[in-house]
């Protein structure tokens, strides 16, 4: 037997008994929506109206916070608020940029381009309540380093609402599964997929790394380790070079493609517009982009799941508000414009209704799709894709520490045991067949979105008090 056959018949009954869990689903306008699915939205409709739209009108001043207007070096924290935001885009802004919206189109047409834009939308708010939270409740160590993220404001927040045991409970049981959560979704499938990238542009079966995974894997491995070695600063100073570069070569190739076929482009928009409202744009959106783009490791903005926070929280500030603010531009980045911009090169090239029943989408129609314009264009397309395998790998390696550290305790043997063994992590994702180990963590990613806006609904007063309070305190700035 195979080490990826065992482990896919140990784990294969326990992936299945929580995934069934997580993404039980109930019909509702002729399309099963997963209740979880339901869950994140819900939090992003709670929050956008019960914060009076923050997502709306707090992003010009997310702009000029991310500029450095009000950046002071000397408050607490590791990161400056672009930094905390570089990281958190690049664990959101993945592969999945590139194959989730291409399923989405498959299966409800242009018309899930719409939904998934609002889904966006919606997220922006909760990740402002997470943000700020993360802020509010993180622990500051005695070497300056500091440690925040869900666990901690679900422990210490509940805590203060004299809920102490729940929040408690609420925050182990959130840390626990995010750490087995980042080994699947945020490193071995990561891994997996650059591995497969660089084997299909190297020569697909006749490549020297057909046979070879590990070799690459191992590479892969060693080049993370140096950086994430350094912890926060040094994944903070990588992905501020990374992400730019990343996210700024697939939006040039978009726009390119676009600006070729820009006498489509008005059709494009009246096919999302119209495709929105009939049943299939709607089964298509809610079903293609807020299950199978949320499943499939893209997590399209990732608000509810609090993961982003956690980087978040190491910020220089001690304004909690300020760094909710700058988090609100992430589902935006990922989600409004870098999706969007794939959707639309979809539509305006390759796009037919008989897709979905041909069983073409993902990656591949992506792809496609930029090669019918650019016959060149899956080499730099290649590129940008293990770069974004790379960047969510480093992001995620530090939510996974804060998670650990966050049971087992802040000491450096701790820290360094953790990061050797999401390294390997990285060698076994790259060289086996991905089956349960990555169906489990998929689910366990998902299940701590139920602690994490349970602990945001009870500590909503305190986060429209913090808003309000900085408010107040901005108009005599």
């Amino acid at each position: 037997m195979s080490v990826d056959e065992a482990i896919d018949q140990v784990m294969r009954p326990v992936a299945d008994l929580i995934s069934q869990f997580i993404f039980f689903a109930v019909p509702v306008a002729g399309a099963e929506i997963p209740l979880i699915v339901a869950w994140l939205i819900g939090g992003g409709l709670f929050f956008t109206i019960y914060l009076g739209f923050v997502n709306v009108r707090g992003f010009r001043h997310a702009v000029q916070l991310v500029k450095g207007r009000y950046t002071d070096p000397s408050q607490p924290g590791e990161v400056t608020p672009f930094q905390a935001l570089a990281t958190a885009v690049s664990g959101t802004v993945g592969i999945g940029n590139m194959a989730s919206v291409a399923v989405a189109i498959s299966l409800g047409g242009p018309g899930a381009t719409l939904w998934m834009i609002i889904a966006g939308l919606l997220g922006m708010s909760t990740k402002f309540a997470e943000c700020t939270l993360a802020v509010k409740f993180r622990r500051t160590h005695d070497d300056g380093s500091v440690s925040g993220g869900p666990m901690y404001y679900l422990q210490r927040g509940l805590a203060q609402r004299n809920l102490p045991r729940l929040g408690r409970a609420l925050g182990i049981f959130y840390a626990a599964s995010m750490v087995v959560g980042c080994l699947g979704i945020g490193n071995m499938f990561q891994s997996n997929q650059a591995v497969a990238i660089v084997i299909d542009v190297t020569g697909g079966s006749t490549s020297f790394f057909q046979d070879k995974a590990w070799i690459l894997g191992l590479v892969m491995a060693a080049i993370v380790g140096l950086v994430i070695v350094g912890g926060i600063k040094s994944i903070a100073r990588t992905t501020t070079k990374l992400v730019p570069f990343m996210a700024g070569l697939y939006i040039a190739l978009a726009l390119v493609v676009l600006a070729v076929n820009f006498d489509k482009l008005p059709t494009a928009f009246v096919q999302i517009w119209q495709g929105a409202f009939t049943s299939e744009g709607v089964g298509g959106g809610l079903v293609g982009v807020m299950i199978i783009g949320f499943r499939r490791a893209v997590f399209s903005n990732e608000a509810g799941l609090g993961s982003a926070a956690i980087a978040h929280s190491a910020v220089q500030t001690d304004e909690p508000v300020t760094e909710g603010f700058v988090s609100l531009l992430e589902p935006f980045i990922d989600t409004v414009v870098i999706c969007t911009l794939t959707a639309l090169v979809i539509i305006t090239t390759v796009y037919d209704p008989a897709m979905a029943s041909a069983g073409i989408s993902g990656i591949e129609l992506t792809t496609s799709a930029f090669a019918s314009t650019l016959s060149w264009s899956p080499i730099p397309l290649s590129i940008a894709a293990v770069l974004f395998a790379f960047s969510t790998i480093i992001s995620w390696s530090y939510y996974g520490l804060k998670a650990f550290t966050y049971l087992a305790g802040q000491h450096r043997l701790v820290d360094m045991g953790f990061k050797l063994f999401y390294c390997s992590f990285i060698v076994l994702g790259s060289s086996v067949q991905l089956g349960a180990l990555v169906d489990l963590s998929d689910a366990l990613v998902f299940v701590v979105a139920i602690p994490n806006l349970l602990g945001l609904y009870f500590l909503a007063p305190v986060i429209r008090g913090e808003m309000l309070s900085y408010r107040e305190r901005l108009k005599r700035y």
